[in-house]
């Protein structure tokens, strides 16, 4: 003889709990769904990522060295910023960087091109704009504060030929 059980609704308990017992698992089970644009492997020192660009699911893992975003797609643009490059073929450097008073601009393979050193603040107020008209040349810093400069040797045609960093100490 087998038994009929029935909930007080007069319903058959064992499908309904089936049924339950298959929605909860449809419910709690993690599925990672996407569809994908591109993706790829990334390889460097500091170890391998697989990433994919199309990707729904966002997920944040945060650890003692540092945290991952799966799931979202950050952004690396590149630009094409159109530098005009120079025909020269000279050398610059400026010494000695730090400097206290005067700083030396040196360009070697100089062969009386037109050329002008301009002396930049930070705030890229020009202090300075003077023609070159040796293999070295001095530009004194005495007066100036104690600060970060930049100098710029530009061509006739006011093109950038080399930029350097300056750091004016005591």
């Amino acid at each position: 003889m087998t038994k009929n059980t029935r909930s007080p609704f007069g319903l058959k308990t064992k499908p309904i709990t089936l049924l339950a017992a298959c929605l909860l698992w449809a419910g709690l089970a993690q599925a990672q769904e996407s569809s994908n644009a591109s993706g790829g492997d990334a390889t460097g020192s500091g170890g391998t990522v697989a990433y994919s660009i199309g990707q729904v699911v966002y997920t944040s893992n945060t650890g003692s060295t540092g945290s991952v975003e799966q799931g979202v797609q950050q952004p690396y643009e590149i630009y094409s910023v159109g530098i005009n490059e120079t025909a020269l073929d000279i050398s610059v450097a400026v010494f000695p960087n730090p400097t206290t008073e005067n700083l030396t601009l040196q360009i070697n393979d100089y062969n009386s091109e037109k050329l002008t050193y301009q002396l930049f603040d930070m705030q890229g107020k020009l202090l300075s704009n003077e023609q070159i008209t040796a293999q070295q040349t001095q530009i004194n810093m005495n007066s100036l504060p104690t600060a970060t400069y930049f100098v710029n040797v530009v061509n006739e045609e006011n093109q950038k030929i080399q930029s350097f960093k300056i750091i004016k100490t005591q």
